[in-house]
């Protein structure tokens, strides 16, 4: 009798949904595979905990294995954040092709082969590489991870799967500076991605993030002037609200290539409309402004430097986030007048933004937020203005003279960069790292503090 008011009152417990996943969530991840194990009930309610969060690693038979495709079709619907991984490695680089006969280089000129849905053999009856001598030439030259990263049916299909997706990470890493303006097998991949998010029913998407990526990425993740983009691709990506990329860094020098500035450019414009969150890293040296580009003399140059010089010379036409709510720029050299036009052109949405590690080349930070000051009204928003410095924690006797304390202090500052990231109530985002200290007594921080010039909160 004890037995089966133990099991009834499990069964009880297992069919409440609140207890069943306030337990769940207390299950540390890596025992949940074995969990899942226990019996079939056990694998269903788990699996959302287990997958929410998925990484792939792109590899040969990541979407072509039919054990892994049969694998995500049943825990596809579960995946709502995806990880995506195509590192740059010695195995994605691309060789010329070469004819057999003559040794000579032979051109490739690429158009996305998507077969038609309503004719399940067009793959077969149909070149995948245009005509059969250079699908041929290309099966016999190229490693197999080529023509996986090019089977755009195979990520479709894969996509198709992940019915409740909601945030989509793209990290292509290890591109070394020499090889920017080659492509790679890690370019096929990128614009099999898109075509496929195009491409698949994704109506929950609506978080896009670009981590360590090579700056021509944007160009074959562009739906306007990507490799097979359709009139409609721009429907797809004008759902995405929140923007995150860190970009390898494209030094900044008086005359700077600009084909890749422009690409980026161009590839922000397609937001333009919809994006309410936006942050932006330069990975390496410092970079210029990606929200301020247009007002870049190298890039209104008539004669700029870049790899192909035939390029039109159009003017760019200025960024304007028409739902921007929060925007985060890193590691850039920009101008006093150009934040001041930012904040200027979106005075009306823009609740929240932070100059991170940002330099001045011109003016200072008061000219670059004069704005603030005629938004407001006043400038009682520079009272609350935080300046961030590294501040060094000196471990000395406590007895220290406050004089030589002082004077240790200003050295210090005086050859140490600052940052400033203007606060206004709502225009101030709060810093991601805390002031903590994790030495020393009570008492003797007090003193330290009293004796510092700093005025610390």
């Amino acid at each position: 009798m004890g037995p089966m008011a133990s099991g009834s009152a499990f069964v009880r417990f297992w069919l409440t949904d609140k207890p069943r996943d306030t337990f769940l969530s207390s299950i540390a991840k890596e025992d949940l595979p074995s969990f899942r194990l226990a019996c079939h009930d056990f694998g269903v309610r788990a699996a959302p905990l287990l997958f929410e969060n998925t990484t792939i690693t792109f590899r040969t038979s990541s979407f072509t294995k039919p054990a892994r495709m049969a694998a995500l079709d049943r825990i596809g619907h579960t995946i709502k954040t995806l990880h995506f991984s195509m590192p740059h490695t010695s195995e994605t680089f691309l060789p010329p092709l070469l004819d057999p006969v003559t040794g000579e280089e032979v051109n490739f000129i690429y158009e996305p082969y998507v077969p038609s849905i309503n004719d399940s053999a067009s793959r077969l009856s149909n070149p995948t590489y245009g005509s059969w001598e250079m699908t041929d030439l290309l099966v016999k030259q190229y490693s197999p991870l080529f023509h996986a990263a090019a089977n755009i049916p195979s990520f479709i299909r894969a996509f198709s799967a992940l019915t409740n997706l909601q945030r989509l990470q793209i990290s292509c890493p290890g591109q070394e500076a020499g090889q920017r303006y080659r492509r790679s097998i890690v370019d096929y991949g990128l614009i099999s991605i898109r075509i496929a998010v195009e491409r698949s029913n994704l109506q929950y998407l609506d978080t896009l993030s670009l981590a360590s990526i090579h700056p021509g990425a944007v160009l074959y993740l562009s739906p306007m002037m990507g490799f097979g983009a359709r009139p409609n691709s721009l429907k797809r990506w004008k759902r995405i609200t929140n923007l995150t990329i860190c970009m390898d860094s494209i030094p900044f020098t008086p005359y700077p290539p600009t084909d890749h500035l422009k690409l980026l450019h161009s590839y922000l414009q397609v937001f333009a409309s919809s994006l309410t969150d936006f942050v932006f890293r330069w990975k390496g040296v410092k970079g210029l402004s990606p929200l301020s580009l247009d007002k870049e003399v190298c890039l209104q140059d008539k004669s700029p430097a870049m790899a192909c010089p035939r390029r039109c010379h159009l003017a760019l036409q200025p960024l304007k986030f028409e739902r921007l709510t929060t925007m985060e720029v890193e590691n850039i050299v920009v101008d006093a007048s150009q934040v001041s036009s930012f904040i200027t052109a979106h005075r009306r949405s823009i609740s929240e933004f932070n100059f991170e590690d940002t330099h001045l080349r011109s003016g200072t930070w008061d000219q670059a937020l004069a704005p603030l000051t005629r938004i407001s009204g006043s400038d009682k928003w520079k009272e609350k203005a935080e300046e961030v410095m590294d501040v060094p924690l000196l471990l000395s006797p406590a007895g220290i003279e406050g004089s030589k304390l002082n004077e240790v202090l200003l050295d210090y500052f005086n050859c140490k960069p600052r940052v400033f990231r203007p606060s206004i109530g709502a225009w101030q985002r709060v810093g991601a790292k805390s002031r903590e200290l994790f030495w020393g007594t009570p008492e003797h921080m007090k003193k330290f503090l009293r004796t510092s010039i700093l005025s610390w909160r």
